[in-house]
């Protein structure tokens, strides 16, 4: 036994060095040498050491078309979603938003289940069809009656309301005119921005202007392939077109010239105090190794590959290497369209799911290079979500050190799970559960480090269906038709949590049972 216990295998003389290199303390126990944590007897409870600061905003996060139903009822008009999933072949199944989780007649108890998990925060988005169902024009006094209505409720909560004004659903009327293709949709949505924010801001304190430009513009407009282990995957939706390059770039300056015009106009028709960003899905490159070349040019290449939404929103002006990789491809802008676009900013949100790209520093331009994925490395159940926890850690410290960001909020995170429900009736999302665990261990790294994050809205709420004629085709949201609400899997450690205010899984539960293979907010 003796000789059993102090023989060292090579193998576990590699596990002991690997130790030892992470800052483990080696100690000998009857002739074997064995690991030891450094603060095994020592240091704060986890309580006290892993806080997040004071007034965080732990919240839940849902888009309209996701969860109202309600799709042609009280003077809606048709969106862009409406028509893409009623067209057969898009959408597996033929599943629709049409009934989704009946939110708009059932907001109610939603609202009493996110009060129930003890979620402080809610982000939804409006429906602008739902307001405007031509996009312009005479408002529709029912569609603005049901928000009224949902934030008085939230409210009554005591659930701070996040207001995202375009999740995608824009009108049909204004696509069959061209869409984002047409610079006059960039003033209808300004206009749109300043009445609900006339209408809701004494109440509702933060608006997003709009949610992931890139994923709307690339995926609506021409497919988009993301890096995955072993290769790639494409993603596409509504409204289901594929233009050339350089009428993509167009699209892609309308929607931040968009957003420049709406921060301006809920400037001028908010209430004094209101908040406005954007909330954008940062493309966020990790470095591989953490020391300050790879930092440095993990930071770079992050700047780079959010020229055309986050970097000339926060900058004011696209890059130089992404003008000149376009070439003749580039967007047509003026001096006065940049300075509309880099409207100043109370915050900025930013969606984290997964890095874009590990990197490491490179002696040749632009300064780095991507790392594949290995094949092995650990993914979700959606095919594009790698896992990656540490990108919840750079994402927010570059917006920070890049762009001098003063309030950032983390808009989206979280990921889709395959839901069983037990003998109990509940529902032991084990995989849901460690994946906020590693990922908050990340963000409160970064908020200890005086990164100025003030909340998360998370939630288990995407689907994406593989479409007969399409690899990966966004359908966008959970639209079980369930009328069963099931937010009451495992509510009471999520209670504990908020109070607790640790690093620990804080995802508000979402009613109805999801497809394993999710995205879309």
């Amino acid at each position: 036994m003796q000789a059993h216990n102090t023989e060292l295998t090579r193998r576990a003389s590699m596990e002991f060095a690997g130790m030892a290199a992470v800052g483990l303390p080696m100690m000998a126990l009857g002739g074997s040498t064995v690991a030891q944590p450094a603060d095994v007897r020592a240091g704060p409870a986890p309580d006290a050491a892993r806080t997040f600061p004071d007034g965080f905003y732990w919240g839940t996060g849902t888009s309209s078309y996701q969860i109202e139903g309600a799709w042609n009822e009280d003077g809606k008009g048709p969106s862009i979603w409406d028509t893409y999933a009623h067209a057969p072949g898009n959408i597996k199944d033929g599943d629709t938003g049409d009934i989704a989780n009946d939110h708009y007649h059932r907001y109610k108890e939603d609202v009493a289940l996110m009060k129930e998990i003890g979620a402080n925060a809610y982000r939804f988005s409006i429906s602008w069809p739902r307001i405007f169902p031509n996009g312009t024009g005479p408002p529709n006094a029912k569609g603005l009656d049901f928000y009224n209505r949902l934030v008085d409720e939230l409210v009554a909560a005591g659930i701070a309301p996040f207001s995202t004004l375009y999740h995608w659903e824009l009108p049909q009327a204004l696509q069959d005119k061209g869409g984002w293709q047409n610079r006059d949709t960039v003033k209808a949505f300004a206009d749109y921005a300043g009445y609900m924010a006339e209408k809701l801001s004494d109440r509702v304190r933060h608006f997003f202007t709009i949610n992931e430009f890139r994923s709307f513009v690339d995926m609506g407009h021409q497919a988009k392939e993301v890096l995955i282990p072993g290769g790639t995957v494409t993603l596409s939706g509504a409204p289901g077109l594929k233009l050339p390059p350089g009428e993509l770039n167009q699209v892609r300056h309308h929607s931040v010239l968009a957003h420049g015009m709406a921060v301006q106009a809920i400037r001028a028709k908010g209430k004094a105090g209101t908040k406005v960003g954007p909330a954008e899905v940062i493309l966020c490159s990790v470095p591989l190794i953490e020391t300050a070349e790879h930092i440095r040019a993990a930071e770079v290449a992050t700047r780079e590959v959010n020229a055309p939404f986050l970097t000339v929103m926060l900058e004011g002006k696209y890059t130089d290497l992404y003008l000149k990789d376009a070439g003749k491809d580039a967007p047509k802008f003026t001096d006065e369209d940049l300075k509309i676009i880099a409207s100043p900013l109370d915050f900025v949100g930013i969606n984290v799911y997964k890095p874009e790209a590990y990197v490491l520093a490179a002696d040749q331009p632009p300064g780095w290079r991507q790392i594949s994925y290995a094949k092995g490395h650990p993914m979700l159940s959606s095919r594009w979500h790698t896992m990656a926890p540490e990108s919840m850690y750079w994402a927010p410290k570059f917006a920070q050190s890049l762009w001098g960001a003063k309030e950032i909020h983390i808009t989206e995170n979280g990921c889709a799970t395959q839901d069983v429900i037990a003998d109990d009736g509940r529902i032991y999302d084990t995989d849901r559960i460690m994946f906020l665990r590693n990922y908050l261990t990340q963000l409160q790294r970064a908020t200890a480090e005086g990164v100025p994050v003030r909340g998360i809205s998370t939630g288990a709420r995407w689907t994406i269906s593989s479409g007969p004629q399409a690899s990966e085709t966004v359908l966008g949201w959970c639209m079980s038709t369930s009328k069963r609400r099931s937010a009451r899997r495992n509510s009471a450690p999520h209670s504990s949590m908020r109070r607790r205010n640790v690093t620990r899984s804080r995802e508000a539960r979402h009613r109805s049972k999801c497809r394993s293979e999710g995205r879309l907010r």
